[in-house]
């Protein structure tokens, strides 16, 4: 199976002077834990994850002030459509992160995320689960 077979399409784009706390609400009305960072000044593309907001409001820091360009990742690895979900994730465990942003010649076409893999290497449940405590 490929990237672009489990990624989402429903990328969420903000710019570096959003607030973290405009990025959380834009990220929990579409219930997603990363958002792509463009500026057009620098023709940079980043990444802000709920992780990044919560290490900064964990620390003390005031998320209506604090803006995404002081907590994006810019040292981004990519992931191409054409990959396999090994290669995902392989690149997420070698990395140590979540989220992958999917380019193509255009641009942002995606992400693909750690629950995006699991979800299409589980096998769907056939029988509920039983708990046994």
């Amino acid at each position: 199976m490929l990237v672009r077979d489990a990624m989402s399409t429903m990328v969420l784009t903000i710019g570096p002077t959003h607030t973290l706390r405009q990025a959380a609400r834009l990220m929990s009305a579409r219930r997603i834990g990363a958002a792509v960072v463009l500026d057009r000044d620098t023709s940079g593309i980043g990444i802000l994850t709920e992780r990044d907001i919560l290490n900064s409001v964990g620390s003390g820091q005031n998320p209506d002030t604090e803006t995404a360009s002081t907590h994006t990742t810019n040292d981004v690895v990519f992931a191409a459509p054409s990959w396999t979900l090994e290669e995902a994730a392989e690149a997420m465990t070698h990395g140590g992160f979540r989220h992958l942003i999917v380019l193509d010649d255009h641009g942002p076409v995606g992400i693909v995320s750690v629950r995006d893999i699991i979800r299409c290497w589980a096998p769907a449940r056939r029988h509920p689960v039983e708990l046994v405590g």
